[in-house]
């Protein structure tokens, strides 16, 4: 029976099922990209870090001369790639890019961070004239594999100097260099809204190796290691004391790896992925609402012809059976289409810092969920079929016992007109059997539609908000520089401070000294806060205070949790000959460092960072100062100004006022249009449920609507009936959906900017706020115009007739 009847309905309703199919086809589509996206991107970062051999440990004595021998020799290291910290070489014709880190041996790119080849090859380690370069290299510069470019490197003595190429052309050999291939791995990665890099080979280094570190046999730029331990990250404190002992430093920086760069990634990527698996369940719901109206009509429409052969002895089972049969093959269909949309779309996927760690980018199939996908559409939409059937077969053998809402009670109390109290009766009171509206659904979904919209405006507030505002990242400062670096200062501190912080446009100028302190296996970026002359520049807390006495220390967000410190917490640093305990005064960001984020690092006294870096080999690391400028000041005009001062002042050509580095605000940005599809998505819900309910209601009403008609209701009123009904729901919607939206935005915002980190900002969506009742309002009553239509062109006399 079941297949004779689907042979009779495919010829019938076979346009309703091709609908199914496309609904269906859609929303698996829309699902399984989003959750097989967002297992991808969660994933990228362990799965490149699985295949490219990577270092373990950056080492980092920034020593000329450095003996790395004694470190090759010590015990779990397996491999040591070293590479020269080189910035006075540039690539012609493009600005503020520099050769990259040379290999300063055989291992870099070979037994240790041997990258995966995104296009063309490896490079040959042999060859001078060939370099890999990253993704963002390869799209910000418009390059191809093959493409050449001309390197320009500095003279042994410019290199002698620490010339950095940006600031003062190199004037040394010029390489012509071919690209041979795009790279990834965890060293080199792209970051978000950076122009990416390139890597040269060793004999490049071999071949010109004066002009890259300088002359003589100690020549005076910094050769710095990648190194591999048998052991992993379990083998980083044996391998720093083993360190410490043949060195006869204990203030060498060593950064364990996968903490430093894998951490924020993944910390990124997870929260894409979070994204992405709300922007997923989102779209389960909407489709839950769309394809499972879409069921019901069919479900709804078969058992009416489907209750006649009851009377001739179809069983219950072989009539919901019968139903299903129809929706279960356009599911087949549909989720086919959906799963082969999903493979297609996943050559996007992942999407922002997860897309910046694929290994493999391009069309990938999960199978794992792409399989699980295809099943529970088929499964969801049979289920649903039969089960709407079982419930018609139900209704119509129960008794109707409609349950009157408190609402409409009132509104007759109060007499209001009957259009009014009709609508709202439609709205609010579901009704029983075949007359049954579906009233939850349609209230849910204009709550959702209300509240998703609302909040996703809410968070896009907040990311513009941070987006516009340095300060939401802590930096308030608007030209930095650096003067002195490993004890060598290009000018006098005194004299710079003093000539600069005389301009009027300079409202802070603090001295700053940076350090780097480890405590266990973090690395901790010192700075000191010292305002000239009572200028200070103001510091972004999340809590507590500055520190104000040598023994007290206030660190960046990510660096306390970490830590696992608080306010009030003591942890010991490693700064020179010995630890010092330090009391956590407050939490802070910090400058964005050589070696540090905004939120990693900490603020010490200058007192306190004489005490703890005490006994350094290299007293400091770097010498600087960070300036803020009077509201409307132009810092380009600022900066030049300062640079001719300073340089009058102090007779030297090198120390420069620029703006601070980006903020990481390409990594918001990334993810900004999720919350948004999130909300549209939630939109579209409720405009399926509400729509839904309204047309039901007309057609399962009609009824009720005839009778009224029959005793004076007139067509304008019909139609005032659907319009009421609409008004209400949206109301509804309204009223719960503002304050949850407002406070769910809100709360996700708090989260995100926790997560980040940066400093919360409550945020307002002004517009949305104004113009969301009005819409709301007007979206209802255009959902209305069809069903109110119908309403007011219902025939009382052939519907009574006909019942």
């Amino acid at each position: 029976m079941p297949l004779t009847w689907l042979r009779l309905d495919l010829r019938r309703r076979w346009r309703s099922l091709v609908v199914l199919a496309l609904l269906v086809a859609l929303s698996a589509g829309v699902v399984l990209t989003a959750v097989a996206g967002a297992r991808r991107g969660d994933t990228a970062f362990d799965r490149l870090w699985a295949r490219t051999l990577p270092a373990t440990v950056t080492v980092l004595p920034n020593q000329p001369g450095f003996d790395w021998s004694k470190v090759a020799a010590l015990p779990g290291v397996t491999a040591v790639g070293l590479f020269a910290v080189y910035y006075g070489g540039a690539v012609e014709g493009m600005d503020g890019v520099d050769v990259g880190f040379p290999p300063a041996n055989g291992g870099v790119g070979q037994t240790v961070e041997r990258p995966v080849v995104l296009a063309g090859r490896m490079y040959n380690p042999a060859r001078v004239d060939e370099i890999v370069a990253s993704p963002h290299f390869m799209t910000a510069h418009h390059l191809r594999v093959g493409d050449a470019l001309t390197l320009h490197l500095s003279t042994p003595a410019q290199a002698a100097e620490g010339i950095d190429a940006s600031q003062v052309p190199p004037e040394g050999p010029q390489v012509k260099v071919t690209i041979v291939g795009v790279v990834r791995s965890p060293f080199f990665l792209d970051s978000p809204g950076d122009s990416g890099g390139m890597l040269p080979t060793y004999a490049f280094f071999t071949r010109y190796r004066a002009d890259i570190l300088g002359p003589g046999s100690t020549p005076p730029t910094y050769v710095n290691a990648l190194i591999r331990l048998a052991g992993g990250e379990a083998a980083i404190p044996a391998f720093k004391t083993a360190l410490a002992r043949a060195t006869g430093r204990s203030d060498i920086d060593v950064w364990d790896n996968y903490a430093v760069f894998g951490g924020p990634v993944k910390r990124v990527s997870a929260y894409e992925a979070a994204c992405l698996l709300a922007f997923g369940l989102a779209a389960l719901l909407a489709a839950l609402i769309l394809v499972g109206q879409s069921v019901a009509r069919y479900a709804s429409a078969a058992m009416a012809e489907l209750l006649v052969l009851r009377a001739v002895g179809l069983t219950r089972w072989q009539a919901a059976s019968s139903v299903a049969l129809g929706p279960a093959l356009a599911a087949v269909a549909g989720a086919t289409i959906g799963v082969a949309a999903a493979i297609v779309a996943s050559n996007w996927m992942p999407i922002g810092e997860g897309s910046l760690t694929e290994p493999d980018p391009g069309i990938h199939a999960d199978w794992l969920v792409l399989g699980v996908g295809w099943a529970a559409a088929v499964l969801l939409v049979t289920a649903a079929a039969a089960v709407i059937a079982w419930a018609e077969l139900s209704a119509a053998r129960s008794p109707e016992h409609p349950r009157r809402s408190p609402v409409v009670a009132a509104a007759v109390t109060a007499g209001l007109p009957v259009p009014a109290v009709v609508g709202a009766s439609f709205a609010l009171e579901a009704g029983r059997g075949r007359s049954a509206v579906p009233v939850r659904p349609a209230i849910i979904g204009a709550v959702a539609g209300v509240l998703g919209v609302l909040a996703a405006l809410t968070f896009s507030a907040g990311i513009s908000d941070a987006v516009a505002n340095p300060a939401r990242f802590g930096q308030t400062w608007q030209l930095s520089t650096l003067y002195g670096q490993d004890g060598q200062s290009l000018a006098p501190a005194s004299v710079v401070s003093r000539a600069a912080a005389a301009d009027p446009d300079v409202t802070g100028f603090l001295d700053v000294r940076i350090g780097g302190a480890q405590s266990g296996l973090e690395s901790i970026e010192s700075f000191t806060y010292a305002p000239v002359d009572g200028k200070q520049v103001p510091v972004v807390l999340t809590t507590g205070r500055m520190p104000a006495s040598p023994a007290e220390i206030a660190l960046a967000p990510t660096t306390a949790k970490d830590l696992h410190a608080g306010v009030g917490s003591v942890v010991r640093l490693t700064g020179g000959a010995a630890a010092r305990p330090m009391t956590v005064s407050g939490i802070a960001f910090v400058p964005t460092g050589p070696h540090n984020g905004y939120d990693q690092g900490a603020w010490l006294t200058p007192a306190g960072y004489d005490r703890l870096f005490a006994g350094a080999h290299y007293g400091y690391k770097f010498l600087g100062a960070l300036i803020s400028l009077r509201p409307g000041a132009n810092a380009a005009a600022v900066a030049s100004r300062l640079d001719a001062l300073v340089a009058k002042a102090t007779h030297v050509q090198g120390v420069t006022f620029t703006p601070p580095s980006p903020l990481p605000t390409a990594e918001l940005e990334d993810v900004s249009v999720l919350p948004l599809a999130l909300g549209g998505f939630l939109a579209l819900l409720a405009t399926g449920a509400v729509g839904h309910a309204l047309v039901i209601a007309v057609r399962r009403r009609r009824h009720e609507l005839a009778v009224l008609r029959t005793l004076g209701l007139t067509s304008g009123q019909s139609r005032l009936v659907v319009v009421t009904q609409a008004s209400v729901l949206a109301v509804i919607g309204l009223a719960l959906g503002i304050p949850l939206g407002l406070a769910v935005g809100r709360a996700v915002w708090r989260l995100v900017a926790n997560f980040t980190p940066l400093a919360y900002h409550s945020p307002l969506a002004v517009w949305p706020l104004v113009l969301i009742v009005p819409v709301t309002l007007l979206a209802a009553n255009l959902l209305a115009a069809w069903p109110g239509h119908r309403a007011a062109r219902l025939r009382p006399a052939r519907i009574l007739r006909g019942e």
